[in-house]
């Protein structure tokens, strides 16, 4: 992770948890004084708001140390470790949340909320909402999941409070069942987000690999390289942040060892430079087993060192 982007992360995460101690506080207090279940539960989703974001934190930090020797490739996969986290954390305190509405509505005795809950809750959706447009526009430039996972935990405090802000207006105009129902219907909402947040965060854990149109432009900028006679192999994978690339090329079986290590490292810097997102890259050289202008793309495709699928492509 670079410091910019580090920075960057730090700010931002930093801003969201503010905002949330301030909406927590406001939100809590006017809950336990209004009465009303729907806004004691939308506080407590935005104390867990003030748990994820000090959990980004740390894995920002985590994930911002070099290589050592223990971890030889960088510490990206921290931020993915930290959005699992935070999907764990909404998940148990949507349960807590639900669990509690459930025995108000089977208990019977419900009271109706005071009208003062509405304005904690109209100020809660505007600033939710502002909030998770700020944090997802720097989660989706610096490529950062934790940040995103904090983002998505944003939202669905937002959406949380229209959930709530129609529970509490209900039960005002003589319908007091709605407000215990509506912190049922909250969450469930956090739970959805907790599950939504840890599938993609077991993504990337999984070393998914980039879009088809990435592995495209990989394929197309390394065959640019003067030297380089067939790509047999392109495999990319997502690490944190970052992309990891391994390649099979082959160059001319006269060449020198030093000749065919720059060609290697031509790629190397062609993808480095140009692909930002790319943060190493590992090619393996091979001979070309024909070489001529007898040679052609259909060869190379069944050429034996070629991955199943990968289309051959042979540079006269």
């Amino acid at each position: 992770m670079s410091k910019e982007r580090y920075k960057e992360g730090l700010k931002v995460t930093v801003v969201g948890m503010i905002a949330n101690i301030l909406l927590t506080i406001l939100k809590a207090v006017l809950g336990i004084l209004s009465g009303s279940t729907a806004l004691v539960a939308d506080a407590a989703h935005s104390f867990t708001d003030i748990v994820g974001s000090g959990v980004v934190l740390g894995g920002l930090k985590w994930a911002n140390q070099p290589a050592d020797e223990t971890h030889h490739y960088g510490h990206y996969k921290a931020e993915s470790v930290v959005a699992k986290i935070i999907a764990i954390i909404l998940v148990l305190t949507g349960g807590g949340i639900g669990y509690s509405a459930i025995n108000v509505l089977l208990e019977g005795d419900i009271d109706v909320p005071g009208t003062v809950a509405i304005w904690a809750l109209v100020i809660s959706l505007f600033t939710k909402e502002g909030l998770f447009r700020y944090i997802s526009f720097v989660g989706k430039k610096i490529q950062s999941s934790a940040v995103m996972a904090d983002a998505w935990h944003q939202r669905t405090d937002a959406l949380s409070s229209v959930a709530a802000l129609v529970g509490v207006l209900g039960a005002i105009l003589g319908l007091p069942f709605l407000d215990p129902a509506a912190g049922i219907i909250v969450s469930g909402m956090i739970m959805y987000s907790g599950a939504r947040i840890f599938m993609d965060a077991v993504k990337e854990l999984m070393d998914t690999a980039p879009e088809p149109e990435t592995i495209e432009e990989i394929r197309g900028r390394v065959l640019e390289v003067k030297g380089l006679k067939e790509l047999n192999d392109v495999k990319a994978r997502w690490h944190g942040a970052k992309i990891l690339v391994d390649l099979k090329i082959c160059v001319d079986p006269k060449a020198t060892v030093e000749k065919g290590h720059s060609i290697a490292a031509q790629a190397k810097e062609k993808l480095m430079s140009s692909m930002e997102d790319v943060g190493d890259v590992l090619i393996h050289v091979n001979p070309c087993n024909h070489i001529g202008d007898e040679r052609n793309d259909e060869q190379c495709t069944a050429c034996s060192r070629n991955k199943k699928g990968i289309k051959g492509v042979y540079i006269k």
